[in-house]
């Protein structure tokens, strides 16, 4: 959590949050509880999620406990809405929803699915074997965790957890695929054009095709302009629906401005009333951007229907 710009409270909010929760969180699993001294279902949450950590204390899980009266920036930086709201966190973030496990048994059975996945380090005695990395499953669950992330909207998380990955395992091109397509949403065009230069001084990702996507992306990033040029491309293409050239610049740079729902719209609109108009490029355009945002994204499976419907009627 990033303190520049902060004022002195919210600075001490943070270091407060950054030792109670981040720092355990580096080796543990913390199950960060939202509640207050006016919520009946918080009262009666507590004793249970205090026994289950108790419980599993020796598996590397512990409970942090945050007042939303007294931690209102931290609260708004998880964007709380109601109480209580509980998270699992792992090295700094938010790694599952727990809200909805309110009795032991689905606590527990949300942790076991959680530490069967987590290079957790539990209370080892001492002469245990050091933990080792995770196993090819678990990284794939964690690729498979960052994805679900983006899917859902959330950049900012899926980069942390892509960059964990790559860190775990340099050689894994999903996770490095991944993070350049975070970051690109994060509008960090510069930072995935780096993390694309690591990739293709490697051999073993820079042929991999789950690198393909994140170059989409990236060539897709490309067209970025400011919000003025944007405004201006805009009006332009309003003013004249036949031109498929300021129809086709403005669908590139809303895609990259992250207004991704007006270039569909654009780019459908033209395949609608010429599909042939350039070799196809309005229809090679719309399937890269499938390509850069994920083929199994939900945004991606209702434009596909869409233009489905459009080119077949």
């Amino acid at each position: 959590m990033a303190s520049m710009g902060l004022s002195i409270d919210e600075q001490k909010a943070v270091d407060r949050f950054r030792k109670a929760v981040v720092e355990p969180s580096q080796s543990k699993l913390v199950i960060l509880d939202f509640w207050a001294e006016w919520c009946g279902p918080c009262k009666a949450l507590i004793p249970v999620l205090e026994k289950v950590a108790a419980d599993y204390a020796d598996k590397g899980v512990m409970l942090a406990k945050l007042n939303v009266d007294e931690e209102q920036f931290i609260a708004a930086q998880f964007q709380v809405r109601s109480i209580p709201t509980v998270y699992a966190i792992f090295q700094g973030q938010p790694i599952a929803d727990l809200t909805n496990a309110r009795s032991e048994s689905q606590l527990k059975a949300m942790l076991d699915q959680l530490l069967a996945q987590l290079p957790v380090q539990g209370g080892a005695a001492e002469g245990d074997a050091a933990p080792h990395g995770p196993s090819p499953e678990e990284l794939a669950q964690f690729v498979k965790m960052g994805e679900e992330a983006l899917a859902a909207g959330d950049p900012q998380r899926a980069a942390s957890i892509f960059a964990q990955i790559t860190e775990f395992a340099p050689e894994n091109a999903p996770a490095h695929a991944g993070l350049v397509r975070a970051l690109v949403q994060l509008g960090e065009v510069e930072q995935a054009a780096q993390v694309m230069e690591v990739i293709d001084s490697d051999p073993r990702l820079a042929g991999d095709p789950a690198i393909a996507p994140a170059r989409s992306a990236l060539e897709l990033a490309g067209t970025r302009v400011d919000d003025g040029e944007l405004a201006s491309l805009r009006a332009a293409a309003e003013a004249a629906p036949a031109d498929m050239d300021a129809q086709f610049a403005y669908a590139e740079a809303a895609f990259a401005a992250g207004q991704r729902d007006a270039a569909a719209d654009t780019l459908l609109a033209m395949i609608a009333a010429d599909r042939e108009w350039n070799d196809g490029a309005a229809r090679a355009k719309l399937l890269k951007i499938f390509e850069a945002t994920g083929l199994e994204d939900e945004w991606v499976v209702g434009v596909r229907r869409r233009l489905s419907r459009v080119l077949f009627g």
